[in-house]
């Protein structure tokens, strides 16, 4: 029994490759001197920022500690001096910071002798971060496919042997692989046979919605009916129904040409753009698909993204993802898993589904709410270490009180995630902007002051 259809985001087997481009800002308040946080480096080297203080500078003392500096085999990157700030200061002592390469193991020896030839040395070692997008347009730089998937390639395929299904999937794929953010998204005429495929999934599902789907599902289809002409015998645009879900939730579509890694599509999150496939899945198995295809995301994922709430728990999925480790997005890919891909929720006393892998699934829809398979109340410290099916229906299913419950449960567990920074989307630039400066903090502040001032006003005007 194989699950019908495959999720956007798979938890399991996505490597990360990586990109050389390290971001640019500063932790202390040193000047414009290049990050702590960026990608790894090579093993057996590390990056070190040096503060210290020097009495005097017109001696030799600068001279001698660089060259102490260099007799460690460090490479030194930066170098900035300003009078000191310390209780000891004087017209003469200025404080330094020194940014240097060295092997690791040189680390303690370096400040041990520097010390003895300088004041109130400091030193922090380089977190080693992956790099993440900062503005909407680095997701061009997204697109690492998983090949896994891929009917050329995985002789499980239904459509392996097909040719002409392989044909015109490379095809597709190619328009979407040359998408640029802020392009016209390419249009497709369906064939007969594409049409016919949509029409039969289509067919049986909505004949589920009204009593298996949630309420916010079945509103957001009702919607998509009605604007986006969501039909049986017509696949819809992904230009059209990305520009009525920009004015609904601010999310927005982005032309995918297959399953992205998992860290790649989380961080498209953060952004509020869901990667969308069009192709379709092979007409010799309508009801199966080993990957994400356009009935799975348009039938699945589209409706819940026009709900507000679940938007916002969408994009701070994606937000928690950025500049992670490794392992920590593969907790939270399967998060997603267990929630946008499978997650159910109750309303007026039963069980709904909201997750796109059952809403896009006529079999697994069915089975989930048929009250065999285990249900266990939502709690992203335990449901990040479930083990998943990716051939098989689920056998465990995790039920949210309701999507702020669950939105309020993901932000406490995004908090404690490991990283060495903290974050702030911007709506109106569609930017990440990292809060590593008091005036940045403050500016943050101040505009959440001003939404707060508009709020209450408008509160005193009903009262």
């Amino acid at each position: 029994m194989k699950s019908e259809v495959g999720p956007s985001c798979v938890p399991e087997g996505r490597k990360k490759l990586a990109e050389d481009a390290p971001n640019t800002s500063s932790p202390v308040e040193h000047g414009n001197h290049p990050t702590p946080f960026q990608m790894g480096q090579e093993s057996g080297t590390v990056f070190l920022n040096l503060v210290f203080t020097l009495r005097n500078p017109k001696t030799r003392g600068l001279s001698r500690a660089v060259k102490l500096v260099e007799g460690f085999e460090a490479q030194i990157s930066y170098l900035e001096s300003r009078a000191t700030r310390t209780s000891k200061a004087d017209g003469d002592n200025l404080d330094f910071f020194l940014r240097c390469e060295l092997p690791s193991t040189g680390v303690g020896p370096l400040i041990n002798s520097l010390s003895r030839v300088v004041e109130d040395v400091r030193a922090v070692r380089e977190e080693k971060v992956p790099w993440f997008p900062r503005r909407i347009r680095d997701l061009d730089r997204c697109q690492r496919l998983m090949t896994k998937f891929e009917p050329n390639l995985d002789q499980d395929h239904p459509g392996h042997n097909d040719l002409e299904y392989r044909e015109r999937r490379s095809q597709i794929t190619s328009l979407a692989l040359s998408y640029k953010q802020g392009d016209p998204f390419p249009r497709l005429e369906y064939t007969a046979d594409e049409i016919m495929i949509w029409k039969e999934v289509y067919t049986k599902l909505t004949s589920l919605y009204p009593t298996h789907a949630c309420q916010q599902f079945v509103d957001g289809f009702r919607m998509l009916e009605k604007q986006c002409g969501y039909r049986a015998d017509s696949i819809p645009q992904l230009q059209d129904v990305s520009d009525f879900l920009q004015e609904r939730t601010g999310f927005r579509l982005r032309p995918v040409g297959g399953l992205l890694s998992p860290r790649d599509f989380l961080a498209s999150l953060a952004f509020r753009v869901f990667q969308c496939t069009q192709y379709t899945r092979h007409p010799s198995s309508p009801t199966h698909s080993p990957e994400p295809d356009c009935c799975h995301e348009l039938l699945g994922h589209i409706p819940m993204l026009t709900d507000k709430e679940f938007a916002q728990f969408s994009q701070e999925l994606g937000l928690a993802s950025l500049g992670a480790s490794d392992e920590d997005i593969e907790k939270l890919s399967t998060l997603y898993w267990f929630t946008v891909e499978f997650g159910l929720c109750k309303q007026n006393g039963a069980l709904k589904a909201f997750g796109a892998g059952l809403l896009s699934s006529y079999g697994e829809l069915k089975y989930a709410l048929s009250g065999e398979p285990q249900y266990k109340a939502f709690n992203p410290e335990l449901t990040a270490l479930q083990i998943y099916q990716d051939q098989t229906f689920q056998s465990t299913y995790f039920v949210a009180e309701s999507f702020e419950d669950a939105k309020s449960k993901l932000r406490n567990y995004a908090s404690k995630i490991g990283k060495p920074f903290s974050l702030r989307y911007d709506p109106l630039t569609c930017s990440v902007e990292i809060l590593d400066r008091p005036h940045k903090i403050k500016e943050a502040l101040a505009q959440l002051r001003g939404d707060l001032k508009n709020l209450c006003s408008a509160l005193d005007k009903l009262c």
